[in-house]
């Protein structure tokens, strides 16, 4: 078996998936805020020249030249996935479910990406699409950054992709330079000049920043390419503002093709499916019990049979929730084929797939997230303090029945490998689980909302029952004695009023005394109804009207 280092791959493609959470944006006065409306924002600053600008769909173009790639990436998904992905026509007056959800934004200002690796070796890599994904009622943005390459050493594709998806650095070696991240990375234009690059060894910045918000701060260029969004703690200026909500690495898709597959090792599918950085020929790290746990739980072997050695059983898949990984044969066209091959699955279904997955779990872990900042903001002796938690569960609680109805999908195909490499992706992520708890987390929420009202409720009953019974009192009172108790017919208007005045003001002040003290009241009254309780302590329980309260 050939060595690593002999091994090149002829065509790489790396898609970065990157979930953000959004803050909530402000709202006017007299307007409900509303969740996953970054989007108008986001046009708004398009209109004005921002170089993210609305992305036009297949669907925008001449029906006569749709495509036929765009067809097979159609038809791949099931009927309620299409309205998701792509909306509905609206030209009939039937109902329907119209315009799509998704609102995407691209940039085309930058066209290479340079990569600066430990060693000081350079490699430049052609941008294929920068897209930012915002969600109609949602408050998630994934960015989707698609780069490729040709005639790349496989220990060089390797390490770009354990070290180019980095947020900002996790820590730094005794040379000053951050660990695990490229030396440099930039963004160059069409006329190869830096757009920006990266601060990485900027190590006092990051900790000063972290020091100050208790959040890290994004790295110089990845910070350039969001903006008009901002980091939330930070001292930018925007309303559009993000914050971190998964991991620091970015989940990744990759596309490997090389000559022969089957020369690759165990060691390097184990490197390319964990994302793990490449290893040195001399050194074997890893035992076959790893290999074997490997196998089972993330590889995807129906089109690799090794003991064949044969191009149609060449295409190996490898899923572990954070990557999505396939190698195969660069002289196949059932793998290479940009079109009707496995590259053209790779970049359009293979990617959306990977992108409902992770919008679930980042819009998943957003609500887990509202609803924990929610209770840690509630004060139960702030009366503003529970109307706001009160307003806010209930907006979560619309937003998260929303999200079941529109986005969320146990399956998304009925087509055998779309489907199995779907539900392989969602399992490795836990979206099952996770949507569970927050289901769970929420209907607790509605149940405490809903017991508190009915609690407020009893409260009321009880208050007026009090009202009631001793307003009963002087009602049965009156009725006997009759109501002309003084003869006022002849008096004058003001001798009447006075006397009206003399009435209304102590009885609406009793009938207010009775309200405020209606709790003690109501243990008198069940006291008195109580044959166990003397006539001694029934009236202490009156007493107790009269104490105030200890704080």
């Amino acid at each position: 078996m050939a060595s690593s280092a002999d091994i090149v791959v002829k065509h790489f493609r790396q898609i970065l998936i990157w979930p953000l959470q959004l803050m909530p944006t402000p709202h006017k006065d007299g307007e409900h805020r509303a969740m996953g409306r970054q989007w108008e924002a986001m046009e708004e600053a398009a209109a004005a020249g921002s170089p993210w600008q609305p992305r036009p769909t297949e669907f925008d173009g001449d029906p006569e030249q749709f495509e036929e790639r765009h067809y097979r990436e159609f038809v791949t998904f099931l009927p309620y996935v299409q309205r998701f992905l792509y909306g509905e026509n609206r030209a009939s007056n039937l109902g329907s479910y119209g315009h799509s959800p998704l609102h995407v934004f691209r940039r085309t200002d930058i066209s290479t990406v340079l990569m600066m690796f430990k060693d000081g070796a350079v490699h430049h890599f052609k941008v294929a699409h920068i897209d930012l994904y915002f969600f109609y009622d949602v408050d998630v943005v994934i960015l989707a950054f698609e780069i490729m390459g040709d005639n790349l050493p496989l220990k060089r594709v390797q390490d770009a992709l354990f070290r180019f998806g980095r947020a900002f650095p996790a820590q730094w070696d005794e040379d000053a330079t951050a660990a695990n991240c490229l030396r440099k990375v930039a963004w160059l234009n069409v006329d190869g000049d830096v757009v920006a690059e990266s601060d990485f060894e900027d190590r006092a910045g990051y900790l000063a920043h972290l020091g100050q918000y208790r959040a890290p701060r994004m790295a110089a260029h990845w910070d350039f390419l969001l903006q008009p969004l901002v980091l939330h703690h930070s001292s930018a200026v925007g309303a559009l503002r993000y914050r971190q909500i998964e991991y620091h690495r970015m989940p990744i898709l990759a596309y490997l093709a090389v000559d022969d597959p089957f020369k690759l090792s165990e060691e390097d599918f184990y490197r390319l499916g964990m994302v793990t950085r490449p290893g040195h020929s001399d050194s074997q790290p890893y035992t076959k019990k790893m290999f074997d746990e490997f196998e089972r739980t993330c590889c995807y072997d129906r089109f690799w049979v090794p003991e064949r050695g044969h191009a149609t059983a060449s295409t190996r898949m490898m899923c572990n929730g954070h990557a999505f990984v396939m190698v195969g044969m660069h002289g196949n066209e059932f793998y290479s084929n940009p079109y009707t091959g496995i590259l053209g699955q790779f970049r359009h279904q293979h990617f959306l797939m990977a992108l409902i997955a992770h919008f679930h779990k980042a819009a998943l872990l957003m609500f887990s997230d509202r609803l924990a900042v929610a209770l840690s903001e509630l004060n139960l002796k702030d009366v503003r303090s529970i109307r706001t938690f009160k307003r806010e569960i209930r907006l979560l609680l619309e937003g998260f029945l929303r999200f079941n109805q529109r986005y969320w999908f146990r399956e998304v195909s009925n087509q055998v490998v779309s489907d199995q490499l779907f539900q392989m992706i969602s399992h490795h992520l836990s979206t099952d689980r996770l949507h569970q708890d927050v289901k769970d987390s929420v209907q607790s929420m509605n149940q405490y909302l809903e017991n508190d009202d009915l609690r407020r409720q009893a409260d009321t009953v009880v208050r007026l029952t009090v009202v009631t019974v001793f307003g009963l009192i002087g009602t049965t009172i009156t009725s006997f004695l009759g109501m002309n108790l003084f003869g006022l017919a002849d008096a004058s208007g003001w001798v009447k009023l006075a006397y009206f005045a003399m009435v209304s003001v102590p009885i609406v002040w009793l009938i207010f005394l009775t309200v405020a003290k209606s709790k003690v009241l109501s243990e008198f009254l069940d006291a008195v109804s109580d044959e166990r309780i003397s006539f001694v302590h029934t009236v202490k329980i009156l007493a107790n009207i009269w104490r105030k309260k200890k704080s």
